[in-house]
């Protein structure tokens, strides 16, 4: 049984600002432990056709760690770049044992330890347990009637199969979320035909990418120059929390209204304007930054199939549609997310007295700065329950969680304590603030049902403020919100 002082699940961005922050407190007995074979998270596993962030790159990046990006907003092969730099520069591949599925964590009262059980390297011991698995990392496909009986092909987009030519096929994708306006633009010029089932239309922006030349890049490289842009793209995406929180009148002036001219200024045809026209407040799901989907959508040889003309069953050829339209397929793509609220952490944790936290979630996931939970000593969930971002970068809150976990640790070794637990009252005050400041935002009232809300109906994935509240919350570590052993 291989002990540690801290065992982080997870290698990809939550996992990599982590191991900095324990070395920055002097901690270097920690393991990381990886499901796969390769390290990097969700932008080494979802290489989907035309994969990209759509955050801009100097602000979706970790602090530390400036990079002289190519473009404004990075496609999946530069963050897969810029991870592996990450990796290399702080040393992080010797601290990982890959081929780590966990499949179990449980508190051990008698010695104030974690256990942590994995499929195949054995099983792990550490004081301190903080899972970076991700929110984004259990990818979900909806039972439909007759899925397995398909005789072509089929994948999730989270595992794109890149050994199969795609080119000149019959290809459905279904789902129109986020990684499907990346994927439809990419494959259409070279499928035979492609049919696009959208169970629900996004508010879609135009997206202003641009490419860095040569000396905008060498600027990049200096850390000042770097910061100052990083700043000023910070501060302009802040601004859009007031739409979605404080003021539904910027929300349809604005926002709203570059949406639809967006629609009109790249659809001719009537009824799919309509089809791609949602019927709620912008916001209420995640915005979808593209110029490429709406001309996609047009082409000759795409087919959008709106809800009304949905998926009755999956048969062996192929799709049978609600309106009885039999379509022969050889590739079924699912872009059908992935299950980011219920199942945020995807094994059992088993806490004090038995305590699961799927026992302690059965209302709904809650945690103390979405991070720490009553009942479950010195353990750290990052991008837990509501510390989602809907208007600038995940990596931001990131890292203003690491200014707690990172605190909390120093605080518990300071002391010689054996254990750090948040108090009951304080994880029941912090969520009963996060849930009533929710009924303000446009998640909550803007007349939608979205992968923020958990199947409570209550918003699970986003945090109901300014990501530097957040971020203020987190440095103000108090230690009587917990109790030392």
């Amino acid at each position: 049984m291989k002990q540690h002082l801290v065992l982080i699940i997870g290698s990809g961005f939550g996992g990599q600002a982590a191991a900095v922050n324990l070395r920055r407190i002097g901690i270097d007995d920690f393991a990381i432990l990886e499901r796969r074979a390769w390290m990097g998270g969700t932008w080494s596993q979802n290489s989907y056709p035309g994969a990209a962030v759509d955050v801009q790159s100097p602000l979706y990046s970790l602090s530390f760690e400036p990079y002289p990006w190519t473009q404004m907003f990075a496609e999946q092969h530069e963050l897969v770049e810029y991870t592996n730099h990450v990796l290399a520069k702080y040393k992080l591949r010797e601290k990982t044992v890959l081929n780590a599925n966990v499949t179990r964590v449980e508190w051990d009262d008698s010695r104030q330890m974690w256990q942590v059980f994995t499929e195949h390297s054995g099983t792990f011991l550490a004081k301190y347990l903080i899972n970076a698995s991700g929110p984004l990392s259990t990818p979900v496909i909806p039972n439909f009637k007759g899925r397995d009986t398909f005789k072509g092909h089929s994948f999730h987009t989270n595992a794109w199969d890149h050994n199969y030519a795609y080119q000149g096929k019959r290809v459905a994708i279904i789902g129109s979320g986020a990684s499907a306006a990346q994927v439809i633009p990419a494959i259409a010029p070279d499928v035979k035909q492609l049919h696009v089932f959208q169970r629900t239309p996004h508010w879609v922006l135009p997206r202003p990418d641009r490419k860095f030349s040569p000396w905008q890049r060498s600027l990049l490289k200096v850390k000042p120059l770097y910061m100052l842009l990083r700043r000023a793209i910070y501060w302009s995406l802040e601004t859009r929390m007031i739409g979605f929180k404080y003021s539904k009148t910027m929300l349809n002036l604005v926002a709203q209204r570059e949406a639809l001219h967006h629609i009109k200024k790249q659809i001719k045809d009537p009824k799919i304007q309509a089809a791609v026209t949602p019927d709620f407040t912008i916001g209420c799901k995640r915005i979808i930054l593209s110029s490429t989907l709406y001309p996609a959508l047009c082409r000759p040889n795409v087919q959008l199939h709106p809800k009304d003309d949905g998926i009755a069953e999956i048969n062996e050829k192929g799709i049978l549609t609600a309106k009885g339209q039999q379509i022969d397929l050889d590739l079924i793509v699912y872009s059908t997310g992935y299950d980011a609220t219920d199942g945020v952490i995807s094994y059992p944790v088993v806490g004090k007295g038995g305590k699961t936290v799927q026992d302690f979630w059965a209302e709904y996931p809650r945690a103390y700065l979405g991070t720490c939970m009553p009942g479950f000593p010195n353990l750290f969930v990052v991008t837990g329950p509501n510390t989602g971002i809907g208007h600038t970068s995940a990596i931001f809150v990131i890292e203003a969680q690491m200014e707690y976990i990172r605190r909390a640790i120093a605080a518990t070794e300071k002391q010689g304590a054996r254990s750090i637990e948040v108090k009951a009252e304080a994880e029941r005050d912090y969520t009963d603030m996060i849930h009533r400041e929710m009924k303000q935002t446009v998640w909550q009232s803007g007349g939608c049902n979205s992968w923020y809300k958990s199947k409570s109906g209550h918003v699970i994935a986003m945090f109901p403020g300014f990501s530097f509240t957040f971020r203020q919350l987190a440095k103000a570590f108090k230690p009587a919100h917990h109790l030392f052993s």
